[in-house]
């Protein structure tokens, strides 16, 4: 199985993140072709050739930012469930925590707060960030109770993303965390 090399591995309780690796795609395209609204706010549904574009995009992203994405997964079992991580495409206008669940079986259980707790605290610590925002769509309900649950706060004057309506979620400072 390929893998990116020289890429961070977090544990957490139950959970490990890491980078993409190439056994991850028959996972992802199962998900993001499934058409059950999972990947609605990411720019999907996806057809095959957009899923296979948007899970290399996750994979240049490390290569060309040294960071992104962390697929999670439980532990004791390599079935990728979700990503979580810093993101920070060119046009962003801030760096982000992002996240999407890719398996039903993974919800309800704490599992994307987990995950995205462990990748805020590597933004943070590893990468020196200052700041972070989550873009969501306003439809999003189930990525907004998680952005209250990770303590974030709506910013209305923060820009949205260019690409489509988005609401930006403040997260707290890292010394709010500590």
């Amino acid at each position: 199985m390929t893998a990116l090399s020289g890429t961070p591995v977090i544990e957490t309780e139950r959970l490990i993140l890491r980078a993409p690796r190439s056994g991850d795609w028959p996972h992802w395209e199962a998900a993001a072709l499934a058409g059950d609204g999972r990947f609605d706010h990411i720019g999907g549904p996806f057809d095959g050739l957009a899923a296979w574009r948007a899970l290399c995009h996750l994979t240049g992203h490390w290569v060309y930012r040294g960071f992104g994405m962390f697929i999670w997964q439980a532990k004791g079992d390599d079935t990728p469930l979700g990503m979580t991580g810093p993101w920070a495409p060119e046009s962003w206008p801030e760096p982000e925590i992002g996240w999407t669940v890719w398996n039903a079986r993974a919800e309800g259980k704490g599992f994307a707060h987990e995950a995205a707790v462990a990748a805020r605290a590597f933004a943070y610590r590893t990468l020196g960030w200052t700041t972070a925002v989550s873009y969501i769509a306003p439809a999003n309900t189930r990525s907004i109770r998680l952005a209250e649950r990770l303590g974030c706060v709506l910013d209305a004057e923060a820009p949205g993303l260019p690409v489509k309506e988005t609401q930006v979620w403040r997260h707290p400072a890292p010394e709010a965390l500590a």
